[in-house]
């Protein structure tokens, strides 16, 4: 039997302490721990950006880091982007009216890289748009109704970032 380790972290602003098998993916430890089911399992290489997240306010692909070595870290997960439960920001409403999010599967993904995007670059170009995307795949929407939600969000009043 694998021995467990405790665990603390901040996710989405709630300090969650857990004891995880050392193997055990952030991406599975945020699924399965936690049920927060928003990050998406692709790849499993970190390849296709879908289960990106924010790790200490930087995007990383959580398949590819165990839980136990993010010990102590703030993770923002997509649920976390929201405003509040049940209230999307800007950004998540700009993927929509765009129908930048067609089988959905890559959105998680999408919207971290946007999200962090917009921390850095408030009011980016296309061109910066689709440099920020670029790591991520996505098999739907040929990417430019991505694109248009980033400049639907920024065109709107305020960052689409601000929660």
């Amino acid at each position: 039997m694998i021995k467990k380790q405790a665990i603390q972290l901040r996710v989405n602003g709630t300090l969650y302490e857990r004891e995880v098998e050392p193997r055990t993916t952030l991406v599975d430890f945020l699924r399965d721990e936690l049920a927060l089911t928003g990050t998406h399992v692709g790849c499993e290489h970190g390849v296709c950006g879908a289960c990106s997240v924010m790790l200490n306010d930087e995007p990383i692909r959580s398949c590819c880091a165990f839980a136990v070595q993010v010990n102590g870290a703030n993770i923002t997960t997509v649920e976390g982007l929201a405003p509040q439960r049940g209230v999307m920001s800007k950004l998540q409403d700009a993927f929509c009216e765009t129908h930048a999010l067609q089988c959905g599967y890559c959105t998680p993904g999408m919207l971290v890289a946007c999200h962090d995007l917009l921390q850095h670059t408030p009011h980016p170009t296309k061109e910066e748009v689709r440099e920020a995307i670029s790591g991520n795949l996505c098999r739907c929407t040929g990417y430019q109704q991505i694109v248009d939600a980033v400049m639907l969000a920024t065109a709107q009043e305020g960052q689409a970032h601000v929660k």
